[in-house]
C-alpha cells in the first residue's frame, strides 16, 4: 500500500469513470456503522444548477447558528475539502484524513470508485463532527448515483437537457428517468425543470415511488423583478421579496426551488424566513459568473460544462455588458458538444485562446489545434495555447483595460483561480 495522503489517495483512486450500481457503497457504509443515518438530508438532482440550489439552502440553514449544517458537492475546483463543508468551511484537514482512512481498505475490498470513496469519507466526516443535516448534491444522474443512499427529507430536480448521454440515455425523457431516480416513498419531491415532457417523467416516477410530486411553478411565481430583487407569492412563506447572491437571471429559478426546499423541512428545522435572506444574500458559490479584479482587468469564471450553462452564460454576457475588449478563455473537455458550447460566446468575444487545463484527465483532453482552425474558418478570432496558464497570461495582455472569461469545465475554472491566486 503507497503512502500517499489521504485526500491524494481519493483523488488517484481507480477505476476512472462509472460504475453502476449502489451494492458497493451500501456495503462500505455498513461496514463504517451506516453514517449517512446519523445525519438528516436535502438531495438535489438536476443537469445544472443543482449546486447553486445546494449552497443557497445550506447557507439559510447555517444563519441562525442552531444547526449543524453540512453541505457535499462536486467536482472541486482547487482543493478535495470544497466538496465537503461544514458550516461553511472546507472540512478540516485531520478530519477528512481520519476518515479517508478508515475508507480506504474497505474501499479497496469492495472495488469502490473515486467518487463512490468520496461520498463515504464525506458522509463519515459529517457523521463523526455530529452534523445534524446536510445538504447533498448528485455526482452524476441521479438513481445509481452513489448520494442516492439518503433517504432525504425532500428531493428536487433542478432542470433536465441532454448531458452524459452515453450513461443517461439518448433523449432527455430517459435522462429524466434516471435523475427522478432521488424519489424516494412519502418524501417530498419537487421540480424546477419548467418543461412538460420532462414533468411528465418526473411526475409518473414519483407517482410511482409514492413520493408526493410538486412542480415549481405551483408552489412559487414571481410577481416582479426589480434588479436583483425578487418579489414572489410563494405556498410556503406567501408575499415575499428575495435576493440572492449568485449572479445571473438564469439563477432565479434555482432562488426559488431553494426557497421552496426550506418550507418542505419539518418545523424543527424550517428556518426563519429573516435567516433566509441573509442566508441568500450571503451564500458564496465559486465558479459561478465569479467576477474578480486583478489590476485594471476583470476576470469571470464560470464552469459552464453543456451547451445549457453556456448558454446561461452568454446570456449573462449580453445583460452585463462587460468592459472592451472581451477575451474568451476556453477548456473544454473531449467528450462534451464543443460547438453547442461555444456558439453562444463567441459573438461577444474579440478573441478565442484554447488550452488544455493541466488537471483535466489526459484521456478528455480535446485538441485546441484542431478547434482553433474549425473557430477561424467560422471567423472568430481563435489561437491555441500551449497551456492554459499561458492563454490565462496571453489573455490579461490582449485584455488590460477589459474582461477575461474563461470557461468550459470546472478543471479549466479550478486552474484558473490557482493561476489568479484567488480562493474557491
Amino acid at each position: 500500500m503507497s503512502a500517499l495522503p489521504a485526500p491524494a489517495w481519493l483523488l488517484d483512486r481507480g477505476p476512472v469513470g462509472v460504475r453502476w450500481g449502489l451494492e458497493r457503497i451500501r456495503a462500505v457504509l455498513s461496514e463504517l456503522g451506516n453514517p449517512h443515518r446519523r445525519f438528516r438530508s436535502l438531495h438535489i438532482a438536476g443537469t445544472n444548477g443543482k449546486g447553486s440550489v445546494a449552497a443557497l439552502c445550506a447557507s439559510a440553514l447555517q444563519v441562525g447558528g442552531s444547526t449543524s449544517v453540512g453541505l457535499y458537492t462536486s467536482p472541486h475546483l482547487v482543493d478535495f475539502r470544497e466538496r465537503i463543508r461544514i458550516d461553511g468551511a472546507s472540512v478540516a484537514e485531520d478530519l477528512v484524513s481520519r476518515a479517508a482512512e478508515r475508507v480506504r481498505p474497505l474501499s479497496e475490498k469492495h472495488g469502490l470508485t473515486g467518487f463512490e470513496s468520496m461520498t463515504a469519507v464525506g458522509f463519515l466526516c459529517f457523521a463523526e463532527a455530529g452534523v445534524e443535516v446536510v445538504v447533498v448534491e448528485v455526482g452524476l444522474g441521479g438513481r445509481l448515483d452513489a448520494t442516492n443512499v439518503i433517504t432525504p427529507l425532500a428531493s428536487a430536480v433542478t432542470n433536465v437537457s441532454l448531458e452524459h448521454t452515453e450513461l443517461l440515455g439518448a433523449d432527455v425523457a430517459s435522462i429524466a428517468a434516471e435523475k427522478a431516480g432521488v424519489f424516494k416513498p412519502g418524501v417530498p419531491a419537487l421540480s424546477a425543470a419548467g418543461d412538460a415532457a420532462v414533468d411528465e417523467v418526473l411526475a409518473r416516477t414519483a407517482d410511482a415511488m409514492g413520493a408526493p410530486f410538486r412542480r415549481l411553478g405551483e408552489l412559487c411565481r414571481v410577481r416582479s423583478v426589480d434588479g436583483d430583487d425578487l418579489d414572489i407569492d410563494s405556498v410556503s412563506w406567501g408575499c415575499r421579496t428575495i435576493r440572492s447572491g449568485l449572479p445571473g437571471r438564469h439563477q432565479h429559478a434555482n432562488t426559488l426551488l431553494a426557497v421552496e426546499l426550506l418550507g418542505h423541512l419539518p418545523a424543527e428545522l424550517r428556518p426563519r424566513w429573516s435567516d433566509i435572506e441573509r442566508g441568500f444574500a450571503e451564500v458564496r458559490w465559486p465558479g459561478r459568473c465569479q467576477r474578480i479584479v486583478r489590476g485594471s482587468t476583470t476576470w469571470i469564471l464560470d464552469v459552464a460544462h453543456n451547451p445549457a450553462g453556456a448558454a446561461a452564460l452568454g446570456e449573462y454576457l449580453e445583460r452585463e455588458e462587460p468592459l472592451r475588449p472581451l477575451v474568451l478563455v476556453l477548456g473544454i473537455a473531449a467528450d462534451k458538444r464543443w460547438e453547442e458550447m461555444a456558439a453562444p460566446l463567441l459573438p461577444h468575444a474579440e478573441a478565442v485562446l484554447l488550452a488544455v487545463p493541466s488537471s483535466m484527465p489526459p484521456e478528455r483532453a480535446w485538441d485546441p489545434g484542431a478547434v482553433a482552425e474549425r473557430l477561424t474558418a467560422l471567423g472568430a478570432r481563435a489561437r491555441a495555447m500551449t497551456s492554459l496558464d499561458a492563454a490565462l497570461s496571453r489573455a490579461s495582455t490582449l485584455a488590460p483595460h477589459g474582461t477575461v472569461v474563461v470557461t468550459g469545465s470546472a478543471h479549466t475554472v479550478g486552474d484558473a483561480l490557482r493561476h489568479l491566486g484567488a480562493p474557491a
